[in-house]
């Protein structure tokens, strides 16, 4: 009888681990992933501004004017080289705030990026 109780008690134990192992793999595959945002610049203009994205997000800049334009932080946090036709400009953000940036080569060119 008790060599039945310890192979019930081992099989439960098991069981419940397994359980909590599956609800672990669960919530993990749920987990929200930080996913790619995307800036088009076009007509002297950065699209979308603001751009809201979470934590943990990847963006992307790509220039879609015949002018050359750079991406450029006022905090000094990220920035690019200058971006020839369809070239792009990558950055991951992982600290909330918001991020004001323009580009260095025209100046009046301003938009936003807020972290969540």
């Amino acid at each position: 009888m008790k060599m039945m109780n310890r192979a019930s008690k081992r099989l439960r134990r098991a069981g419940l681990a397994v359980v909590l192992l599956a609800a672990g793999l669960l919530a993990a595959s749920h987990a929200p992933a930080a996913s790619p945002a995307a800036v088009g610049i076009k007509d002297f203009k950065f699209a979308p501004s603001p751009l809201t994205v979470p934590a943990g997000a990847t963006v992307t800049w790509t220039n879609h004017d015949e002018e050359p334009h750079t991406i450029t932080s006022t905090s000094g946090a990220f920035g690019s080289a200058g971006l020839s036709n369809e070239e792009t400009f990558t950055q991951r953000l992982t600290r909330p705030g918001t991020y004001a940036y323009f580009c260095a080569l025209h100046p009046h060119m301003k938009a936003t990026v807020v972290v969540r």
